[in-house]
């Protein structure tokens, strides 16, 4: 199945809507993306029998959101080209470090500041080195705790496309710091279209596990970017139980798959040509992902309103302590 938010034009709030090529066939108001995914499959096909009963909206005539409101947002770098290129641009290293290979990193972004299809991305107005991220991204089903990795297949819920959008200049500058990304990437995080349920992909699976989709970028209609979702260096059910490892994942977390490599982002570009070239993203931008077996999510660059200065830190002599 694929199923989308959509804002009913009648209604004018938010439903959920299972896609059938130009259809969209809307299910009980009562249902939220999140409480069906908590429910189970058996009620959500429960549901989706209701629903293709239904009057179908024309899904070009529609308004599609953001799929769901994440309970929470992982998101992993899981593609060794990425990290080697992007780490030439933000801090001048070389190589992957070691510690990639031990486990698939991650960090948490901003599940409150979700965007979803055609929407305007408000970069910070103090960043001038805007990019995107190709990823796909796993939508957990389950609550779990320490999954082992074998078992992990039985939280797949499904798939979506994510965007996580980057403030490079802001991000080099605050990870000096030595903790990971904050305001160069907690602006915004596009999903969407809609997810795709796991079964819709299991004939894409390779040999090795992996989902083998193509993923490509393109900026105002050239092509940036390509590379195929398969060469991860771990799948998405290793990531649902590392993620899990000591902790907990719920129904309606999202996991990223981090950027594919091969131009799945222009700082990995930066990175191995050594300038800014393609040029950052300028306003009035569109890019647009498209990913084969899930369907295309784009969107258009804005610059947001300047935010208020901040007070300066008050320094303390740590020798006089």
């Amino acid at each position: 199945m694929k199923l989308a938010t959509f804002r009913d034009p009648d209604l004018k709030l938010p439903r959920v809507g299972l896609v059938t090529g130009d259809a969209l066939h809307p299910f009980a108001v009562r249902h939220s993306m999140r409480s069906l995914i908590a429910a189970g499959r058996d009620v959500l096909d429960r549901a989706a029998d209701h629903a293709r009963a239904a009057t179908p909206f024309d899904l070009a005539e529609v308004q599609l959101l953001a799929p769901l409101e994440p309970a929470s947002v992982r998101d992993f770098v899981a593609f060794e080209e990425h990290v080697e290129g992007v780490r030439r641009s933000v801090d001048g290293a070389a190589g992957v470090p070691g510690a990639w290979y031990d486990a698939p990193a991650f960090y948490f972004t901003n599940p409150h500041a979700i965007l979803g299809p055609d929407a305007e991305v408000p970069f910070p107005a103090s960043c001038e080195a805007r990019d995107f991220e190709l990823e796909v991204a796993v939508v957990v089903g389950a609550e779990g705790r320490s999954v082992a990795s074998e078992e992990a297949g039985t939280y797949v819920f499904g798939y979506t496309i994510l965007n996580d959008w980057s403030a490079r200049d802001l991000q080099g500058r605050e990870m000096q710091v030595g903790l990971g990304p904050a305001k160069g990437k907690d602006f915004a995080t596009t999903l969407g279209p809609w997810i795709v349920t796991a079964d819709e992909l299991e004939p894409y699976r390779d040999e090795d596990g992996f989902l083998d989709l193509l993923c490509t970028v393109s900026v105002n209609g050239t092509e940036v970017g390509r590379d195929r979702l398969s060469n991860m260096g771990w799948t998405f059910e290793t990531m649902i139980a590392y993620a899990s490892r000591d902790s907990r994942v719920v129904a309606g977390d999202v996991l990223g798959s981090g950027t594919v490599g091969n131009g799945g982002c222009l700082a990995e570009l930066w990175g191995r040509r050594g300038v800014q070239e393609p040029k950052p993203l300028q306003p009035g931008d569109v890019v647009t992902l498209e990913v084969e077996g899930i369907g295309t999510l784009a969107n258009t660059v804005a610059i947001a309103p300047p935010a208020p200065e901040l007070p300066p830190a008050c320094r303390h002599d740590p020798v006089a302590r």
